[in-house]
């Protein structure tokens, strides 16, 4: 029996035969239902215990975290990024400061305390940008790419997309917004996942029927995510 490498905790490979565990214990039901939806076909069930579990925003918050709970989506404006964004940089520690403000519960809904970056994953898709990310943000940050962090989860992940134009960024539109990598970076959240990007990602040119379906999940991302 072999653990799935883009769905850690759900589904596990039994060669020769796939078998699909349709509970997950870590996702609220609000990143259970996109994922389940975008990825899963509908099958992905969230186990009901994931509903006690919660960020409580702090009253007096910017308000930068428009939504506490389940995916969201920051536009950052940029042009001219490729493999690493000052601008995401600078958002992202907006955000975390924000973030270590609030309260978050377990899965029977008993406070666990403030947010600490322990309780953060900060995930990029490429490593120019986790270099500056780890500049700006220190050695207490749970920082890497999405290769990184399969197997592993937290209250909160935070996803820098980095470039400017998803047809320019080096490795295309087939790497940046590819369905498994923005899976796992997305399940890893028990509470909150948070999109970091240009909007115009969601508007990507596409020379494939393959890069048509990505572009049309990122802007499902989008579109949920967007308060």
């Amino acid at each position: 029996m072999k653990q799935d490498k883009y769905h850690s905790r759900t589904s596990w490979e039994c060669r020769p035969a796939l078998i699909f565990l349709a509970t997950t214990w870590r996702m609220r039901p609000e990143l259970c239902k996109f994922i389940s939806e975008a990825i899963y076909e509908g099958r992905l069930k969230p186990e009901p215990l994931t509903q006690n579990r919660y960020v409580i925003p702090e009253v007096n918050a910017s308000r930068l975290i428009g939504k506490a709970n389940g995916l969201l989506f920051v536009p950052v404006l940029h042009e001219g990024n490729t493999l690493g964004s000052e601008e995401e940089v600078a958002a992202i520690k907006e955000i975390i400061t924000e973030l270590i403000k609030c309260q978050h519960t377990d899965e029977k809904g008993n406070s666990l305390g403030d947010i600490t970056m322990n309780d953060i994953l900060v995930v990029a898709p490429y490593n120019m940008q986790v270099r500056m990310l780890k500049r700006a943000l220190g050695t207490s940050a749970r920082i890497g790419t999405i290769d990184k962090f399969q197997g592993q989860e937290a209250t909160v992940v935070i996803v820098s997309m980095c470039s400017s134009a998803a047809d320019a960024s080096p490795r295309g539109v087939d790497f940046l917004l590819d369905k498994n990598r923005l899976n796992v970076a997305i399940s890893r959240a028990k509470c909150l996942a948070v999109i970091v990007g240009h909007p115009r990602l969601a508007r990507t040119r596409c020379s494939t029927l393959n890069q048509m379906e990505l572009s049309n999940l990122f802007c499902r991302v989008v579109k949920e995510g967007t308060v």
